[in-house]
């Protein structure tokens, strides 16, 4: 199936993975829910998170997350979707995503983001 991008999406290893990326991706409120969202439904496509943020803005999250090494993406037929490098962040940063995720959940993000 052909990619909706020119070049083939950058996932970093796990080994080149830093602590001081993903904490730093997980800082802005509304990737941290993201975040959450892809816990609770695996595969979410991108279109599926927040309807009344533009696509750029979107996208501009998803490449930190990307980046950082928190998820993976691919590209299946128009949708791209999105999955949580879970286990991967698990065996790297042993707890980290669990405790992110719960603090998360105590303090959710407002409606109006």
């Amino acid at each position: 199936m052909a990619s909706r991008t020119p070049a083939p999406l950058a996932h970093p290893d796990l080994d080149d993975v830093d602590l001081r990326t993903v904490l730093s991706a997980l800082s802005d409120p509304l990737r941290l829910e993201m975040v959450v969202r892809l816990i609770n439904s695996p595969g979410l496509s991108c279109g599926g998170f927040f309807p009344h943020l533009t696509a750029s803005v979107l996208t501009r999250h998803f490449r930190v997350l990307r980046e950082a090494g928190i998820i993976r993406q691919s590209d299946s037929g128009i949708r791209r979707e999105n999955v949580l490098r879970k286990e991967e962040l698990e065996q790297r940063f042993p707890g980290l995503i669990d405790l992110v995720v719960k603090e998360a959940e105590r303090t959710p993000l407002q409606s109006s983001q």
